[in-house]
């Protein structure tokens, strides 16, 4: 799975790298004012996604946690911060988003946890590359509007939300979990934005990245408390959770 990541790069960054635009120019400025680095990004926070609109790309916030345009609460996102590569094309919250409405979700790495023979803590690693180039996330997004108690929507409450697509790890990954996020490189990237792309090409992305893609460096738990924020949540640990040898 895919529970908290890193979102340090400014929006000027990301929309240089992606090629992309924000939906209104005017909107630039605002972006880049209230951008703040984000080293422990949790669910429903907002986080930078790009989509395709009239051949562009855009590059916008989300809140992250999928909210189903059939729900009544907006809360029903928290359970939705990932999407099954398996299941997202047949299941009801995301069928309707994976058909149309799938994204980019751009990071600096993100954070998994490994179980540790003996301890009940978990040990986190902040994972990579380590050629410096951003993380790109599969995603899908969702437009929500509430309804009043006559039915009637309440268009000044839409919420626009994003998932990210997990499948089965590459080599790395399957030391610390059974899932990972799906990568996706550039040369994909406009295929899996068009809602024109032929459905079993889209399926197809769906798959881990080549091994040795990635690099795992164990840290600190500090990042265990979503309150902890800043760069030194990346630094090495020097003495990570040992497997406590059980005695004879």
């Amino acid at each position: 799975m895919c529970g908290r990541f890193v979102s340090a790069s400014t929006p000027d960054e990301l929309a240089n790298y992606f090629g992309a635009l924000t939906p209104d120019p005017d909107l630039d400025d605002d972006l880049n004012e209230t951008h703040r680095e984000n080293y422990n990004v949790a669910p429903t926070n907002e986080v930078y996604a790009v989509r395709a609109k009239d051949g562009r790309r855009t590059l916008s916030p989300l809140r992250w946690g999928l909210i189903p345009f059939w729900a009544k609460d907006k809360k029903v996102g928290y359970r939705m911060i990932n999407a099954r590569a398996e299941s997202v094309a047949d299941k009801s919250a995301y069928r309707r988003a994976y058909a149309s409405r799938r994204c980019l979700i751009p990071a600096d790495g993100f954070y998994e946890w490994a179980k540790v023979p003996g301890h009940k803590s978990k040990q986190p690693y902040y994972i990579y590359r380590p050629d410096g180039e951003p993380i790109v996330f599969a995603g899908l997004w969702e437009r929500w509007t509430p309804k009043d108690d006559d039915g009637e929507y309440l268009d000044d409450e839409t919420v626009e939300s994003c998932t990210i697509i997990t499948t089965t790890p590459n080599e790395e990954m399957s030391a610390v979990h059974d899932r990972m996020p799906v990568l996706l490189p550039p040369t994909v990237w406009d295929d899996w934005l068009s809602p024109d792309t032929d459905p079993e090409l889209v399926g197809g992305l769906l798959k881990p990245p080549p091994d040795g893609f990635l690099e795992l460096r164990p840290i600190s738990t500090a990042v265990n408390n979503v309150r902890n924020n800043g760069a030194h949540l990346l630094d090495p640990e020097p003495h990570p959770l040992e497997p406590i040898e059980s005695a004879e």
